[in-house]
C-alpha cells in the first residue's frame, strides 16, 4: 500500500506536510505556499532551524562566490546529480533571495557568503514570518514515527501520537550529524522497508583519531593532549595522495584535540580520509609545516651548524618552528629522524600522520550518505513511494564546508516543492 492516501474528495487546495524544519523543508514549504498549496510543517523540536542557526553561531556562510563550474565540482561524484537544482537555485539567486527577506550579504576574501550582520537569526526571523503570513502552519514537537497502516503519516506530539493525511509529502529530515538538534537519522528504516534504495550514512566534515605514532603510542602522548588540545596548527599546508598524480594539497589550518584533529582543514579532506580508512584501515594525511619555504630553504637552515643550541632552539630562530608545530615533530618522528638534517627538513615539509577512525556521525557537521538520487525522479519523488518526495540532507551527497552544504540543502528543497506542485498538478488533472 502506498504510504501516501488517495487525496481527499473536498474541492479546497491540495494539502502537503512537509516534515523537517531544516533550510530545505523551509524552501520546499515556500515555494509550495507560492503555488497555492495548504502546507503543514512538522518539526521534532521546540522550534524550527536550530541547526540553521548552530551553523551561523560563527557567522552565517550562507553560499560561496566562486565560479559555477568549480562551484558543481565540489560536490564530487554526486556533482551531475545536483547540477541542475544547483544551477537554477545557486549563489546569485540565493543572495538575491536574501535580499528580499531583508538581508544584504558580502563576499569575504575566502569568496565566502555571509550576511552584513553575520548572523542567522535575523534572517531566520524575516523567512519564518512570510512563510506564517503565506499561510504556513507550523507544527513543533512533532516527531515522525513513519506511516500507519493505511498510509497516514504518524507523529509523536506532546498529548501523544497524532496521524496526518496529506495529499503529498516533503521529507527534509536530516542526515544523523548532531542528534540534539533533530537530525539522528531515524528514518532510514522506515524508509528502507519500503524499498527505498539508501546509502548508509557516514560521517562528514569531520574530525579524526591519529593512528599510533611513531613512538608506539595509542594516539597523542599525555604531554601534547595537556598543552596543546584545542589549539590551532597554522600556517600549514596539507596534502593527501601523490601529488604528481593528481593529489589534492591546500593550505589552512586545524586544530589538535585529544583524540586527533579537525577543523577546516581536516574538512576539506575528510572524504578522501574517510574513504581511504575504509578501504585500508588508515590513512597518511602530509603536512607542510613550512607553506612559505620551499624545501631547499628548510634543508640549508636544517643543514646549518648549530653549535651547543638544541634543536628546538635552533629550529625557532632559523625557521620559526616553535611551540606546536615543534611537539608535533617530537610526537610524530623518531630521534634519529630528528638528529638527520636531510630527514628533519623532509619531514618539516611532508610530516606524515596517519589517522585510524573518523569521530562518530553525531560529532560531524555533516553527513555522507542517504537517499540514493537512482531512487528519486527528476522531481525528486521516490520511485517506490508516489508522492514522497525528498530535499536536503537526506539525500545522497556531501560537499566542504563553505557554503557549499547549505546552497544545495536551499536548492534541492526548493526542486522538492517544485516536483510537488507538478505531481499533484498531474493528479488533479487525472482526477479531473
Amino acid at each position: 500500500m502506498s504510504p501516501v492516501p488517495a487525496p481527499p474528495t473536498s474541492t479546497s487546495a491540495p494539502r502537503v506536510a512537509v516534515i523537517g524544519g531544516g533550510p530545505a523543508g523551509l524552501m520546499a514549504a515556500e515555494v509550495l505556499l507560492q503555488g497555492g498549496v495548504q502546507v503543514d510543517l512538522f518539526d521534532a523540536m521546540p522550534s524550527v532551524g536550530r541547526k540553521f542557526l548552530l551553523a551561523g553561531r560563527g557567522g552565517l556562510n550562507l553560499t560561496h562566490s566562486e565560479p559555477i563550474e568549480p562551484f558543481l565540482g565540489r560536490y564530487a561524484e554526486r556533482r551531475e546529480a545536483l547540477a541542475p537544482w544547483v544551477r537554477r537555485f545557486g549563489a546569485d539567486a540565493l543572495r538575491q533571495w536574501a535580499a528580499a527577506l531583508g538581508i544584504a550579504t558580502f563576499v569575504g576574501t575566502s569568496g565566502r557568503v555571509f550576511p552584513t550582520d553575520m548572523k542567522a537569526a535575523p534572517l531566520l526571523r524575516a523567512w519564518l514570518q512570510r512563510l506564517r503570513a503565506s499561510g504556513l502552519h507550523l507544527h513543533t514537537r512533532h516527531r515522525w514515527l513513519g506511516w500507519s497502516a493505511d498510509g497516514a503519516l504518524r507523529f509523536q506530539a506532546p498529548t501523544g501520537e497524532v496521524q496526518q493525511r496529506a495529499d503529498a509529502t516533503v521529507l527534509a529530515l536530516g542526515g544523523a550529524s548532531w542528534a540534539r538538534l533533530g537530525s539522528d537519522g531515524a528514518w532510514v528504516p522506515w524508509l528502507r522497508s519500503r524499498s527505498v534504495d539508501i546509502a548508509p550514512l557516514k560521517p562528514a566534515n569531520c574530525g579524526f583519531d591519529v593512528a599510533p605514532t611513531a613512538a608506539g603510542r595509542e594516539g597523542w602522548s599525555e604531554h601534547l593532549r595537556q598543552r596543546f588540545a584545542g589549539q590551532p596548527v597554522k600556517p600549514v599546508a596539507a596534502a593527501f595522495g601523490d601529488a604528481a598524480a593528481g593529489g589534492a594539497r591546500q593550505q589552512g589550518e586545524f586544530v589538535i584535540t585529544d583524540t586527533g584533529v579537525e577543523g577546516s582543514l581536516v574538512y576539506a579532506f575528510s572524504a578522501r580520509l574517510r574513504n581511504a580508512i575504509e578501504a585500508q584501515g588508515s590513512a597518511t594525511w602530509w603536512l607542510d609545516l613550512l607553506p612559505d619555504h620551499s624545501f631547499e630553504q628548510v634543508l640549508a637552515e636544517t643543514r646549518r651548524p648549530r653549535g651547543p643550541r638544541s634543536l628546538s632552539t635552533h629550529l625557532k630562530s632559523r625557521l620559526g618552528v616553535q611551540g606546536i608545530k615543534m611537539a608535533l615533530l617530537h610526537e610524530l618522528l623518531r630521534p634519529e629522524q630528528l638528529a638527520d638534517p636531510q630527514q628533519l627538513a623532509h619531514a618539516l615539509k611532508a610530516l606524515p600522520l596517519t589517522l585510524r577512525a573518523p569521530r562518530p556521525v553525531d560529532e560531524a557537521i555533516s553527513t555522507a550518505g542517504g537517499v540514493r538520487f537512482e531512487a528519486l525522479d527528476d522531481g525528486l519523488m521516490l520511485q517506490a513511494l508516489p508522492g514522497v518526495f525528498c530535499a536536503g540532507e537526506m539525500l545522497d551527497w556531501e560537499a566542504p564546508t563553505g557554503g557549499y552544504l547549505l546552497t544545495a540543502c536551499f536548492a534541492t528543497g526548493r526542486a522538492a516543492g517544485e516536483g510537488a506542485r507538478r505531481w499533484l498538478a498531474a493528479q488533479a488533472g487525472q482526477s479531473g
